[in-house]
């Protein structure tokens, strides 16, 4: 089994697939750790729409990888920004995709956290913007998952200072019938959150956050923190008042992040335990035993996957994702709902493949190997 992959410099190099994959089996949630895995959704291939349409999903197809992840013992992160959330699935689809998907979650026994946003808007006033941040979180709360109260566009566009955050943000939390996780998502994540929580001086607007958090600490879960700085985030996670978690939303950083030192650790929301997920299971069932070593032996070498598929641009780390669900089975297609499959580069997508099957997160390395010489056929690249 060989395989001609273009790389960045334009050249086509041979590679050799390994042949078995990483023996990995389901099992119970972890004791140690409480881990979400961020959920992608998959695309209705047949569906004839454009790419500002809204998105067509095949719900079949997407609550099956949601069974996958339980079925490893993550819990699944809803309808947050690696299921597309502006960027192809909208309110519409994603309150669809959050009832379904917590329906699923009753019926199987998995855990399941889903995001509460403001994207049936493009603007508006901070009355307007607390009103559909409501609307979310009752669709939320009524289908019996635990929310997480996402960044927002609209409330980054149109707050005036950190004063606003902490009315919209007090108002949400003061009625929230259960703890929510608070998400905090950079601009490496999406563009439009730049100055999120009233600053673009992180330090000022850490203490901002904070401040939040202090003033409800009973409506407050856990916050997630994606800024793709691990110091930062320690240095938060060690100012959390007390029974606060802190998940980790750092796709560069986990493995030390998650493993902790001597003052505390942080738990795991992420968009990379999509793709890692058996991997990911099994090197927390490693901590949950104390293995540390272990835990860091299996989960070390994914970072360089990880930091591969996330790179700048970050927020088209979705057609990654995607890519390596396709090559390992979950799908049928590499369609995205948005088009967003063109979204990445060729080579790009053949070192996502080759640093996948490296890991050996493909269960059936043939099956991958053929589709991924498929792709490749249709950019020009015959074996």
């Amino acid at each position: 089994m060989t395989i001609r992959l273009p790389a960045a410099d334009g050249t086509l190099r041979t590679y050799e697939p390994r042949t078995e994959p990483l023996a990995v089996t389901p099992g119970a949630p972890f004791t140690s750790r409480t881990v979400f895995s961020a959920a992608h959704v998959v695309a209705d291939p047949y569906a004839d729409v454009s790419p500002d349409a809204p998105a067509a999903v095949d719900w079949e197809a997407t609550l099956a990888f949601r069974r996958h992840l339980w079925s490893h013992g993550l819990g699944v992160a809803e309808a947050m920004d690696t299921a597309q959330r502006g960027m192809g699935l909208d309110w519409a689809g994603a309150a669809e995709l959050i009832r379904r998907s917590a329906a699923e979650a009753r019926a199987v026994g998995g855990r399941i956290a889903c995001g509460v946003g403001t994207d049936q808007l493009t603007g508006g006033t901070l009355a307007e913007i607390r009103a559909a941040y409501e609307e979310q979180l009752a669709v939320v709360e009524e289908a019996g998952a635990q929310a997480v109260l996402m960044a927002s566009r609209a409330l980054a566009a149109t707050a005036t200072g950190p004063e606003d955050y902490r009315e919209i943000y007090g108002r949400l939390l003061r009625q929230a019938a259960e703890p929510v996780i608070l998400h905090w998502l950079g601009p490496m994540f999406d563009p439009a959150l730049e100055g999120y929580w009233g600053s673009a001086d992180l330090d000022a607007a850490t203490d901002t956050f904070l401040e939040v958090i202090a003033a409800h600490p009973d409506k407050v879960d856990g916050v997630k923190i994606s800024l793709l700085d691990a110091q930062r985030e320690v240095d938060l996670r060690r100012r959390l008042p007390q029974g606060v978690r802190c998940y980790t939303g750092d796709d560069f950083h986990y493995p030390e992040l998650i493993a902790g030192d001597d003052q505390g650790f942080s738990h795991a929301l992420l968009g990379i335990f999509d793709p890692l997920g058996p991997l990911a299971a099994e090197a927390v069932r490693a901590l949950d035993t104390g293995d540390v070593q272990g835990f860091r032996k299996l989960l070390d070498p994914t970072v360089e996957l990880s930091r591969h598929l996330f790179q700048a641009p970050t927020r088209f780390y979705k057609t990654g994702v995607v890519l390596l669900a396709w090559l390992a089975g979950h799908q049928e297609h590499f369609a995205m709902v948005g088009g967003l499959q063109s979204a990445r580069s060729l080579p790009h997508l053949a070192r996502a493949y080759a640093l996948a099957d490296g890991l050996g997160l493909f269960p059936d390395p043939e099956l991958a190997e053929e589709r991924m010489k498929n792709l490749l056929s249709v950019y020009g690249v015959n074996q």
